[in-house]
């Protein structure tokens, strides 16, 4: 008895699926296997630009030591902004910045690029928040041991670099020192970057004082590169 045609083309259709299914998962093996290639180099090429970037710097402070002139460093480029107190009691303004800023709760911490705006908004919050320049140590750290990515609202952990590699390989960031590379220099994509990173839920820190800034001995506000050894203490 012959095999029904109807059955002939579910069984045609499944072998379709199965081949389809194949060919994807090996061009999903391929293109891990490239991202894991990329991510070895990228790690090697990165090493030495960070390494170059210390060393200009010293022998640019060498300089102007020896010439008796005065360093002076290069503007920051990113800030990393750590909220500090809650908001109980306190103005619309300063939710809504707290809000716009992405630090909806106590120890959240999020990169933002320096430049008017956001000093801006940080003067506005200063008594909420506390600030600095982050290391590459430091952005690294916070990417590879707190790091969350936002993908259609949800909340998802980076475990690897294929997860990093699905959402901003059209911005040239396939791996995690890609990602760590484009915040720390303030690159082209900085903002798909940022936004592609969940703010980041830190520890509870021992504070000496939230009622006075850190240039009097407390805890809110600017801190520099002293902002650092801070978070590491929150990761």
């Amino acid at each position: 008895m012959p095999v029904p045609e109807l059955v002939l083309k579910h069984r045609r259709k499944v072998q379709r699926d199965i081949r389809s299914a194949a060919e994807r998962a090996t061009e999903k093996e391929k293109r891990a296997a490239l991202v894991k290639e990329h991510a070895i180099k990228s790690a090697q090429v990165y090493a030495r630009y960070y390494i170059d970037l210390v060393e200009s710097e010293k022998k640019a402070r060498e300089n102007a030591l020896k010439n008796n002139q005065l360093y002076v460093p290069d503007e920051p480029k990113v800030y990393l902004v750590v909220r500090i107190r809650g908001i109980v009691g306190v103005a619309p303004k300063v939710r809504t910045i707290l809000s716009l800023l992405r630090l909806r709760q106590i120890n959240n911490a999020v990169f933002m690029r320096c430049n008017k705006a956001t000093l801006n908004a940080l003067r506005i919050v200063d008594h909420y928040v506390t600030y600095g320049e982050p290391t590459v140590e430091t952005i690294r750290n916070l990417i590879y041991k707190r790091g969350f990515a936002k993908v259609n609202g949800q909340r998802i952990p980076i475990v690897d670099n294929n997860l990093i590699d699905e959402q901003l390989s059209k911005h040239n960031i396939l791996c995690a020192e890609d990602l760590v590379h484009e915040i720390f220099t303030c690159g082209s994509s900085f903002k798909e970057a940022n936004n592609f990173l969940w703010p980041f839920q830190l520890n509870s820190a021992a504070l000496k004082d939230k009622r006075n800034n850190f240039a009097e001995g407390g805890d809110f506000g600017y801190r520099g590169k002293y902002i650092n050894e801070f978070v590491a203490r929150m990761i």
